[in-house]
């Protein structure tokens, strides 16, 4: 967005307001803003040879028909980065609630599979780094939720020591 911004001589960053704003005003004070940032009609030059010979300038009005093209990818470009931009603040207001707040870690996981047991669970995320907890989680979402119960039970008899009647060989 910056980039672009700086392409557009600063015009960018306050595109998507300017035009929202635009829409409220009255009709005999309207300046639309897209117009400033990209103009519709222009003065044109035109070299044509004269009857006698000679080349002659013509100055005429050239209507830009890309620049309005151009106004309405440039909206949609200004509104996509800001969806972008709130989605990417959301994501990372949820990683960082997963890194500091390990019962949330127990939530996402719980989520993902219903089948395995809560206290399975709890004794394996207990004695989890966020790092394992990653793995797990990973595993939470590519695995069947049958043979991810049986990961999760299976860590959970060896990290308390117990024999249990599914174990692996």
């Amino acid at each position: 967005m910056y980039l672009i911004d700086v392409f557009l001589g600063g015009e960018f960053s306050k595109y998507g307001v300017k035009v929202l704003q635009f829409s409220n005003w009255d009709g005999d004070i309207r300046h639309d803003p897209m117009i400033q940032v990209f103009p519709r009609i222009t003065k044109c030059r035109f070299h044509k040879y004269g009857s006698s010979g000679d080349l002659e300038k013509i100055d005429a009005l050239c209507i830009l028909p890309i620049n309005i093209l151009n106004e309405k990818i440039f909206i949609f470009i200004w509104f996509w980065f800001i969806i972008l931009a709130v989605m990417s603040g959301l994501v990372l207001i949820y990683r960082i609630v997963l890194l500091f707040w390990p019962a949330s870690r127990f939530m996402v996981t719980s989520c993902r599979s219903r089948l395995v047991k809560s206290d399975d669970l709890r004794t394996v995320l207990s004695r989890c780094w966020l790092g394992d907890w990653f793995v797990l989680d990973l595993l939470a979402k590519n695995l069947d939720s049958l043979n991810f119960r049986d990961v999760v039970s299976h860590f959970a008899e060896k990290l308390e020591g117990r024999k249990g009647v599914n174990s692996f060989p």
